[in-house]
């Protein structure tokens, strides 16, 4: 009895000493970004010369910090479309992580695409001939959808203007994207304070929002203003739409828009990058005019994210 006595204390003291070990050594319980999500940029309704002065005192202030050399994620706002080649100037001596981009068709919402690039402008002319590759699909989608479409009620005439419409914008966005067009207005890089600093100053450079809270770029969101826009963050005019009042009846009805479902609330990518998000592929839902910011949509087919 003393004998199993002396083994079970023997065992508990074991125990606590392994468990005292391992506190000690600090192990991990896990990863610590676990549930974090950050945003980086403006949202609907917020004051645009207020966050590009916000920016301004950020980036002045992680310059004079001390020791301010390490890189650190930054968004960079252009202050007008650029094309491919016209980045390469731009953001020499940087590391891009992805660019953003959409094509600024007069009043109308466009897609806004993040594509990673490593590479410039190389990376950026490879995943805009994705994106025109899915725009062209797409488009071809809305004719079927609207082609099914034969009686000449209210609901079918509303139904077929918003396909129609839909069919319109998404072959101009493959035209636009192949031509390798001026679309892009911000770029996420990493670079040093110093650097970030020497980026600001160029230009074409609107402002550059230094993000040190992001540890992990697949858990954060950029949202850039768009360049024509110059007091508050709002979504751009949709002309070719019915008003939501006339096209609310007509979606109760509406048939399934073409390959998914809602915009996710997350940028995507054109292709599977280390250090980006894992994308989805919906598209989508033509049945109703949007009401917000122009989407994020993802563009490709990965293997495993606007003022």
């Amino acid at each position: 009895m003393r004998v199993l006595t002396g083994v079970a204390l023997l065992s508990t003291t074991a125990v606590l000493l392994t468990a005292v070990w391992a506190a000690d050594r600090g192990e991990p319980a896990g990863d610590p970004t676990v549930g974090e999500f950050v945003r980086v940029g403006v949202v609907d309704g917020q004051s645009i010369p207020g966050y590009l002065a916000s920016s301004r005192q950020e980036l002045a202030q992680l310059v004079a910090a001390p020791q301010s050399t390490a890189d650190t994620y930054a968004l960079v706002t252009l202050a007008e479309y650029l094309a491919p080649e016209q980045l390469t100037p731009v953001l020499r001596e940087v590391s891009v992580v992805q660019v953003l981009g959409r094509v600024p068709l007069a009043d109308t919402q466009t897609q806004i695409v993040h594509i990673p690039a490593a590479r410039i402008p190389g990376d950026v002319v490879d995943g805009m001939v994705e994106v025109a590759e899915r725009k062209e699909a797409e488009a071809a989608e809305y004719r079927t959808l609207s082609s099914t479409l034969s009686g000449n009620g209210e609901r079918e005439r509303q139904l077929r203007q918003v396909y129609d419409s839909g069919a319109a914008v998404a072959a101009a966005e493959a035209t636009a994207y192949r031509s390798s067009c001026p679309c892009v207005y911000a770029a996420v890089i990493r670079a040093t304070p110093s650097a970030l600093a020497k980026i600001s100053s160029r230009a074409e450079v609107r402002a550059v929002d230094p993000a040190p809270e992001v540890r992990r770029i697949d858990r954060a969101v950029f949202l850039p203003p768009l360049p024509e826009q110059d007091d508050v963050v709002r979504p751009p005019a949709d002309t070719a739409l019915p008003s939501p009042e006339s096209s609310a009846s007509a979606s109760a009805a509406a048939e399934p828009a073409p390959t998914g479902t809602a915009v996710p609330p997350q940028p995507a990518v054109t292709s599977p990058s280390p250090a980006s998000p894992a994308p989805t592929t919906p598209a989508p839902a033509p049945t109703t005019p949007p009401a917000s910011p122009p989407p994020t949509e993802p563009v490709g087919s990965p293997s495993a994210a606007a003022l």
